[in-house]
């Protein structure tokens, strides 16, 4: 076979050729024309023959090329000795060799025009710093070609939609719309196991590895574009580049629902990331906030993760955290109250026009509030009458139908009639509690997009999961704005400059007191009026100026938690307390380290009638800068 140019602008006029120009740069690995298997190996079991078998036996429309020095074929396949030596321009190329050998396939690799790579390859950051600094060199070789890589260290990649196998993993997934990325390989093939028995697609099925190269925010951009998928889950390790992560998630959570199983919330959780991934783990207060403001949804148990992907494509997001439960015994209601409560949700209350509609046809003893107890004798057309009144409550944001099998009630005729309410334009869910008994009716009910799960307490917690994914995206659009009253100052740059030179030449890096309530001033924001006094007969003298009771605190470049050294005293009613209150703040500083005690600061002791707030600021190793605003006060 005649060797092809890799060269594509000899192939065609780009003219001619609109539809490969726009291609995106990730289309290569997901949607290949043709892959090389770096690595491909006759030996049983190895990683290399399973990739290259996965290829060939899940067809995906393209040509799959073994490479191998060592031999001229592999499973029957003509095997080359290099990626030079195919005769095709490869699209992506699966690398299977060891850690060492990377940084030179990837240069061949490169030199040949290969765009896409992913590399299965473990002994890279997870090692230590040998292996990140040969991390850093495949990285260089790929950005001298633009190629893009998932990996190191992963399971690789799976395209159900197009029929793509490129992992050594068992079995490919059905095709559905969820796109699945993960940072453990493991935990797909586990998840690649239970989708199969429970009949769940996928559209993506990614592990990123290490994500030397292509990050979360790479694929939730190429996702959120792929009609195939409806949303995106995440098991999370590490954030990586959090500023690609918001912005992409900022942009596609509105249409495709994000949802992030992030580990690490733990010490020990964060260590053992650490040691799988090699990459650091910041606050979880920081990450959870971050989540919120782009309108991602985390869960904490895998099962939930999956649970919300498909509550959120069967039924509508809820406008608030209102519940309305409707159930044929008290026990399944009082357990559902509980989880809605403690899970922040909170019941809806019965409008009097529900009242009035509920006691025309419930019998006497029903439970007349919510959760609305039916009693145990309740029909299929009595759960059907009472669905519909507490649908139409304008004080409901979303309905909960508990049902145990009963005598009087019969679960199967029970989800028949309950099928009518699927689209409420409110979200409803369903508890079917037992087992043989309840079995046709769940299925019935799950045919009709109304999600059921058996027990009430599980449904109630993804109900509290659902109104707050409803928040998050609320809050992708929310701005700070000023009251109509408020004066905006312009901030004195310079004032502020000269606070953080003279803090920086003195080899500092935390504020003084003063000076942080002097860089708060420069930016228009209130304080309280502080002066510094070196001797006792100055800070009567501005105590005098400023009026009794004051505050005297100790002034340190040193020691930041004045109260655990006796630096603060209050309510200073006269001259006298003063000049006693700065000896005693004085002697017990100059006693501990005498270099620390500059003097003091005088305040007014203001009349507590607000409230005590925190702001505060400090460096994530994911996020950068981050700001900590709040309630206040020891």
């Amino acid at each position: 076979m005649e060797k092809f140019s890799t060269n594509p602008t000899s192939l065609c006029d780009r003219a001619h050729d609109i539809w490969k120009e726009q291609r995106h740069p990730l289309d290569g690995i997901f949607h290949p024309r043709s892959v090389a298997v770096i690595g491909a190996s006759e030996r049983e079991e190895s990683v290399g023959r399973t990739i290259l078998w996965n290829l060939i036996r899940s067809p995906f429309g393209g040509t799959v090329f073994p490479v191998n020095p060592q031999r001229p074929s592999v499973l029957g396949i003509k095997s080359y000795p290099d990626i030079a030596s195919v005769p095709e321009i490869v699209d992506l190329a699966v690398i299977a060799t060891p850690a060492a050998t990377v940084p030179q396939v990837i240069r061949e690799c490169v030199a040949v025009g290969v765009k896409g790579a992913i590399i299965v390859s473990a002994g890279f950051k997870e090692i230590g710093e040998a292996g990140a600094a040969l991390e850093q060199q495949v990285l260089a070789e790929a950005r001298r070609g633009g190629m893009r890589i998932i990996g190191p260290n992963c399971l690789g990649l799976m395209n159900p939609i197009a029929g793509l196998n490129a992992t050594f993993a068992s079995t490919i997934p059905r095709a559905g719309n969820v796109a699945f990325i993960s940072q453990s390989g493991a935990l797909c093939t586990s998840i690649l196991d239970w989708s199969l028995g429970e009949n769940v697609g996928f559209s993506a099925f990614v592990s990123i590895g290490s994500m030397l190269d292509v990050s979360w925010g790479d694929l939730i951009e190429y996702l959120g574009d792929d009609p195939h998928t409806h949303s995106i889950v995440l098991y999370m390790e590490s954030i990586g580049d959090a500023r690609a992560f918001l912005s992409a998630a900022r942009e596609v959570a509105m249409d495709k629902p994000i949802i992030v199983l992030k580990v690490g919330q733990t010490e020990a959780a964060a260590k053992a990331a650490a040691s799988h991934t090699g990459a650091l783990t910041g606050s979880d207060a920081v990450l959870n906030a971050a989540f919120r403001r782009c309108g991602v949804l985390r869960v904490h148990t895998i099962s939930d993760l999956f649970d919300m992907a498909e509550i959120l494509a069967k039924q509508p997001r809820p406008k608030g955290n209102r519940l309305s439960i409707v159930t044929n015994a008290g026990g399944p209601g009082a357990i559902a109250t509980d989880a809605l409560i403690s899970g922040g949700g909170a019941l809806s209350e019965l409008a009097p026009e529900t009242l009035e509609q509920l006691n025309q046809f419930l019998p006497a003893q029903w439970s007349h509030h919510n959760p609305i107890d039916i009693l145990g004798d309740a029909s299929s057309d009595r759960y059907a009458k009472t669905l519909e009144v507490v649908a139409s409550d304008p004080n409901s944001d979303g309905l909960l139908v508990i049902l145990t099998p009963q005598a009087m009630t019969n679960p199967t005729q029970t989800a028949e009639k309950l099928k009518a309410y699927s689209k409420l334009g409110k979200p409803i869910l369903s508890s079917w509690m037992g087992g043989a008994e309840i079995a046709a009716g769940t299925q019935i009910l799950n045919q009709a997009n109304i999600p059921t799960f058996p027990y009430p307490d599980t449904a109630v917690r993804l109900f509290n999961y659902m109104w707050q994914y409803t928040y998050n995206l609320r809050g992708i659009y929310e701005t700070p704005s000023l009251p109509a009253d408020s004066e905006i100052h312009a901030p004195d740059r310079i004032l502020a400059a000269q606070i953080l030179t003279k803090v920086r030449h003195s080899n500092r890096t935390l504020l003084t007191e003063y000076e942080s309530k002097q860089l708060l001033a420069a930016y228009g924001i209130p304080t309280i009026a502080t002066s510094i006094a070196t001797s006792d007969m100055e800070a009567v003298q501005i105590a005098d100026r400023f009026g009794y009771p004051v505050v005297l605190k100790l002034h340190s470049e040193t020691i930041t938690h004045k109260t655990d050294v006796g630096g603060v005293h209050l309510n200073l009613a006269d001259a006298a307390a003063v000049s006693r209150a700065f000896a005693e703040i004085e002697s017990k500083v100059r006693a501990i380290n005498p270099e620390a005690f500059l003097g003091v600061t005088v305040q007014p002791m203001v009349k507590m009638e607000g409230y005590e707030l925190i702001l505060g600021s400090s460096l994530d190793p994911q996020f950068g800068a981050v700001m900590l605003f709040g309630m206040g006060g020891q």
